[in-house]
């Protein structure tokens, strides 16, 4: 089996690297990366404060089937809420803190990273 990372995976993984330098340089703590479980994957959790919050890391290369952001659908959502729950299962001390969902749109045409916070909401899913 190759090891070999495509141009696309090397591009998003310097992508989630410079949202996370952002995040930290923002304030936020990390807590953990790349995280994986039977039910999804979290990019990273980080505290802001007493907030949990769990971010997912969207890069887009073009938009002509939308933006990075809009590539965040209710299916991906509940797969992101779905892996914050087992993140939480296995994490007990964060049971009392809030929580919010944050997206870091990355599209190439742009030139900043969009940080949304509270991209969406358990409500929403």
């Amino acid at each position: 089996m190759s090891t070999q990372r495509t141009e696309a995976q090397v591009r998003g993984d310097a992508g989630e690297q410079s949202a996370f330098d952002m995040l930290v340089e923002a304030g936020l703590r990390p807590v953990g990366r790349n995280l994986r479980f039977k039910v999804g994957e979290l990019d990273a959790v980080m505290e802001d404060g007493n907030t949990l919050v769990f971010i997912e890391v969207r890069r887009r290369g073009r938009e002509d089937f939308g933006g990075a952001l809009e590539s965040i659908d209710r299916r991906k959502a509940q797969k992101i809420v779905r892996a914050a729950k087992a993140f939480l299962q296995q994490q007990p001390r964060y049971a009392a803190w809030g929580c919010r969902f944050d997206v870091v749109a990355i599209d190439d045409s742009r030139d900043a990273p969009d940080w949304v916070r509270g991209a969406f909401t358990l409500d929403d899913v």
